[in-house]
């Protein structure tokens, strides 16, 4: 089992590649590297993207598959049925439609960018997702 050390060199390796990369997409690029506008470009294509996109798409799905190679990944256990999941998943989305961004776009490269709007964005997907949590623990009775 890993030490909180490693866990913490990790993170913070993880975290930093994730800011080279999403620096490196916007100077290398002119783009911003939200996932769920990425992901909305291929539902209603324009050819001279649809390459670039598949292979950002692509990078998000194999790069876990060949870190893999290297070191075993991480277990995960996720509490949740497949009904809550779903939901979950369908609230996210929704999330993004609305909030013209998902925690990539807005989270990661608006904050950056001192967006005003990623700011505001960023704060209230984060605060619903801290009151969701509060409800469900300590609010619901489950005790989740």
């Amino acid at each position: 089992m890993p030490s909180l050390h490693a866990d913490l060199i990790r993170a913070l390796a993880g975290g930093a590649l994730i800011g080279l990369a999403a620096a490196m997409f916007l100077l290398l690029n002119g783009r911003i590297a939200g996932i769920s506008g990425i992901l909305g470009g291929l539902l209603r294509p324009v050819r001279s993207e649809l390459g670039w996109r598949i292979a950002f798409l692509l990078g998000l799905v194999l790069s876990p598959l060949v870190f893999a190679l290297f070191a075993p990944l991480p277990l995960v256990h996720v509490g949740a049925g497949k009904a809550s999941l779903i939901v979950g998943g369908l609230l996210v989305g929704l999330g993004t439609r609305y909030g013209a961004g998902c925690t990539s776009g807005h989270g990661v490269c608006g904050i950056a960018r001192l967006s005003p709007r990623s700011l505001a964005a960023t704060a209230v997907f984060m605060l619903a997702g801290f009151v969701t949590v509060f409800v469900l623990r300590h609010l619901s009775g489950s005790g989740a």
